[in-house]
């Protein structure tokens, strides 16, 4: 085990809170950001020690972590919990990536950390229409083209380049693929609110599990290389509309035609229209010896929730 103390951002999220779980159950000792009582009360109960700051409150920040020590920090925040109508460039996820990747570096300093996780994505490699062709991470990446989305590109990209231009610390970025799976946009569980989908299907996505983006990111932090990107995608890409069936299992979903969907929330339009984004993983299998436990969307939706990194 490369490291014992984690700080981890983004405990309470949709990939935080197991991967929190997972932490603690394979040694290691978690120290996890709380901006509230209640989040610190969480992440409490799923064996971490909270400490109260704000990421984006460098000073708070920084007098939190004085006087502590880890030996990695992981960053998992983001502020998607739904799409905007209309997206910016100053949109609370973009902000988490800018300051909040900026201020988390710096409290890496402070505590002495020496290896460092960020959360990318794979749409960083471009809103467009890749072809059939798998991309790898040796393709261009802050690819942009003239919409909306490219703000969540630039977002990405500045992530990494904050990353990766820190030389106090051994810098990895996980590239993800879309998530699915509970506390997603495409969740299965019985209650959820469906995702709108285009009525053709849309384009075909890289997708990856909320479980399996928990086991490569713990590959990850073990195995991962400095100054190196890996892609955290799941074998067999899909079509929005397959995924969204699967998440729905048998339920009313919410499928609109092409216009209306890119009416409503137009970065929709950009991701779910005119992507086409199959994604390999074969660099993560290689270096970090991480695969997929559910191989497609299929297997993952019909996984019992919480069945790998539960309580």
């Amino acid at each position: 085990m490369g490291a014992t103390r984690v700080l981890l951002a983004g405990a309470t999220g949709a990939v935080g809170q197991p991967l929190t779980r997972a932490l603690v159950g394979a040694g290691y000792d978690v120290l996890a950001l709380a901006r509230s009582e209640g989040s610190a009360a969480a992440v409490r109960a799923i064996g971490a020690t909270p400490v109260r700051a704000d990421a984006l409150d460098r000073d708070g920040l920084l007098k939190a972590v004085e006087g502590l020590a880890a030996d990695a920090v992981i960053h998992q925040l983001t502020a998607m919990k739904a799409p905007s109508r209309k997206l910016t460039a100053d949109n609370p996820t973009n902000v988490l990536r800018s300051t909040g990747s900026a201020n988390l570096l710096e409290a890496a300093g402070e505590l002495g950390a020496r290896r460092f996780l960020t959360q990318s994505l794979v749409l960083g490699y471009g809103y467009r229409d890749h072809g059939e062709r798998f991309i790898t991470e040796e393709d261009p990446f802050g690819v942009y083209g003239g919409t909306v989305a490219d703000h969540v590109v630039t977002g990405l990209v500045e992530a990494e380049e904050r990353l990766f231009s820190a030389d106090h610390v051994a810098g990895t970025a996980l590239r993800y693929g879309l998530f699915y799976g509970p506390g997603t946009w495409f969740d299965p569980t019985p209650g959820s609110r469906p995702m709108p989908v285009p009525l053709s299907g849309g384009g075909v996505m890289s997708w990856i599990h909320v479980e399996d983006a928990v086991a490569g990111t713990l590959a990850a932090l073990e195995h991962g290389r400095a100054g190196e990107a890996y892609n955290i995608v799941d074998d067999r890409p899909a079509r929005f509309g397959e995924v969204a069936a699967a998440a729905r299992q048998g339920r009313p979903g919410l499928r609109l035609p092409g216009w209306a969907l890119r009416t409503a929330v137009p970065y929709l339009g950009d991701l779910m229209l005119d992507t086409t984004l199959r994604v390999s993983n074969a660099k993560a299998a290689r270096e970090l010896a991480w695969t997929p436990h559910h191989r497609d969307h299929r297997a993952g939706m019909a996984a019992p929730a919480g069945s790998r990194f539960s309580a």
